[in-house]
């Protein structure tokens, strides 16, 4: 997810039980043009394990070196092509506008195939605005991708009504390579659910913001809430992991800037601390935000 599945985020997911874990996007094009591997898009964290590293573009010759650029700089467990993302930037550039012109996209498949011994899988949503998915998917299947991941909605549609998720399961069906199912996962039981439907796995992505305990709920079968406390320590934690891997800003401040809309997810039953919390700038700010919580003495995890 972009502005959201970076580093600090992807660790806390892999320590709460996430088999895989998947980077923000990254152009082809710009990764091109960038001169070292300290790209922190694709970086990963010191030990990280399970990543796949996901790329977009519409063009092979950008795709196929990009991938080998990607291995070389930020060695991923795989590699995926977005098909997915439908916000306005990447109009024209790859994302789900290849959902309109599925043939690019497989072409763009067997060009980074044939740039790597690395398994390429494929992001897709259900359409650009009518349900085309188990067409797009039998191709890409076709093309040689080793998983395709179906959001349940149209790009159209973006993340508004609810996620089709008989549209998933017809695509599973069509296909012989595993299918990852994807939309409104937000709780265990809505989890175990949707993994009945004949898909592989479930990939969380905005339910898993502010609430990484969503992948040790899925791991051990155990879907109680963990205490304010514990809650604000791991939004804390965020925030340290955040400054520790980003560095000092230019203006020489290891700034969490970019968690402000993040944190307050993780107590959204303190609705109190949210206007301080969306101001943070450093870990102090935010230690001093969480305080009257942090002292609190842990209790036991509760039902949500």
């Amino acid at each position: 997810m972009a502005g959201y599945s970076d580093a600090p985020m992807r660790q806390l997911a892999a320590e709460q039980g996430a088999l895989w874990t998947v980077s923000e996007m990254i152009s082809a094009r710009g990764l091109l043009e960038h001169d070292g591997p300290d790209l922190t898009l694709g970086r990963p964290y010191p030990g990280e394990q399970n990543r796949v590293v996901q790329l977009f573009g519409a063009l092979p010759e950008f795709l196929a070196p990009a991938v080998q650029r990607v291995e070389e700089w930020f060695a991923p467990a795989a590699i995926d092509l977005n098909m997915g993302c439908p916000v306005p930037k990447v109009r024209g550039k790859g994302g789900a506008c290849l959902l309109q012109t599925p043939e690019v996209a497989y072409e763009l498949i067997r060009a980074m195939k044939s740039a790597t011994s690395l398994d390429v899988s494929a992001k897709i949503r259900l359409g650009w605005d009518e349900d085309r998915s188990v067409e797009v998917a039998q191709g890409l299947d076709e093309a040689g991708v080793a998983v395709i991941s179906v959001h349940g909605r149209t790009s159209k549609q973006r993340y508004t009504g609810e996620a089709d998720w008989e549209a998933i399961a017809r695509v599973a069906e069509s296909v012989d390579v595993p299918v990852i199912g994807s939309g409104d996962i937000t709780t265990l039981d809505r989890a175990q659910q949707r993994s009945r439907l004949g898909v592989a796995s479930v990939m969380i992505g905005r339910g898993a913001v502010g609430n990484p305990w969503l992948f040790r709920a899925l791991a051990s079968g155990d879907g109680r809430y963990p205490s304010a406390a514990v809650r604000a320590r791991t939004a804390l934690r965020h925030a340290e992991l955040q400054a520790e891997f980003y560095g000092e800003d230019r203006f020489g401040v290891r700034s969490v800037k970019p968690l402000r809309k993040v944190l307050p997810k993780y107590l959204p039953d303190h609705p109190q601390l949210r206007d301080e919390l969306v101001k943070v700038l450093t870990v102090e700010d935010v230690a001093r935000v969480l305080a009257p919580l942090l002292q609190q003495e842990e209790e036991l995890p509760t039902q949500p």
